[in-house]
C-alpha cells in the first residue's frame, strides 16, 4: 500500500510539473513559429511639431507616443523639469502650458503643438532669479532639490490664479506637490511672502 501511494505520488508529480513546463515554455515555442514582423514591434511614425518653449520657437520631429516631459527632457535638453512617478500625482514635472500649470507626464508632445510652453529654466532673468526662485533660497524651501522646479511652477501658478490668500489656500492648491524631504512649511512660506511682497510673478 505505501508503495502504492509513493509511486501514485511520483507519478502525479512528474505529470502536474510536465504541465508546468509546457504552459510555460509555450509562449516560447509560438513566438518561434510567428513571423519575425509579428514579434518586433514596429516603429511609431514620427509627427513634426512648432511650438513655443521658454520664448524660444521650437521644431521638431516626435514619436506620436511621446509625452511632453520626455520631449523637454530628451529632445530639448531641459532636465529641470524632473521625471517623478509618470502618473500625475508627485508634481515634479509641472509647467506652464500657455500659461496654466500642467503635468507634463500626462500630456503627448504632439497634443502642444502651436503652444506657449515654460519650463524652470525659462524663469530667470540672466543671472536675476525669479522672485519664486529667490524666495525658496531665503526660506529654505529646497531640501533635496528634486521636487523643487514642479514646487516652484506650481507655486507660481497659485499666485496667478489668487489662491494664495491664506496659508491654508496655498496648502490646499500645491497638496498635488509632494516634497519627500518634507519641506512643505517652508514652501508654503516662500510662496506666502512673494504673495505678500505684491512683486509680479
Amino acid at each position: 500500500m505505501e508503495k502504492y501511494c509513493y509511486q501514485n505520488s511520483r507519478r502525479d508529480f512528474l505529470r502536474k510539473s510536465g504541465t508546468l513546463a509546457a504552459f510555460y515554455l509555450a509562449p516560447t515555442v509560438l513566438v518561434k513559429a510567428l513571423p519575425l514582423e509579428s514579434v518586433i514591434p514596429m516603429p511609431a511614425p514620427k509627427e513634426k511639431i512648432k511650438l513655443i518653449v521658454n520664448g524660444v520657437e521650437r521644431t521638431a520631429e516626435v514619436d506620436s507616443r511621446s509625452t511632453l516631459l520626455d520631449f523637454l527632457r530628451e529632445q530639448l535638453g531641459l532636465t529641470g523639469t524632473k521625471k517623478g512617478c509618470a502618473m500625475g500625482q508627485c508634481g515634479a514635472c509641472i509647467v506652464h502650458i500657455d500659461g496654466k500649470r500642467m503635468n507634463s507626464c500626462l500630456s503627448l508632445a504632439l497634443f502642444n503643438n502651436g503652444k506657449t510652453v515654460t519650463t524652470i529654466e525659462g524663469l530667470a532673468n540672466g543671472d536675476e532669479l525669479h522672485p519664486l526662485q529667490e524666495a525658496f533660497v531665503v526660506n529654505d524651501a529646497m531640501q533635496c532639490g528634486y521636487c523643487t522646479p514642479g514646487q516652484i511652477m506650481s507655486g507660481i501658478a497659485c499666485i496667478r490664479e489668487k489662491k494664495a490668500g491664506s496659508r491654508e489656500d496655498i496648502q490646499r492648491y500645491m497638496s498635488g506637490n509632494i516634497c519627500r524631504c518634507g519641506a512643505y512649511q517652508n514652501i508654503v512660506d516662500a510662496i506666502a511672502s512673494v504673495q505678500a511682497s505684491g512683486k509680479p510673478v
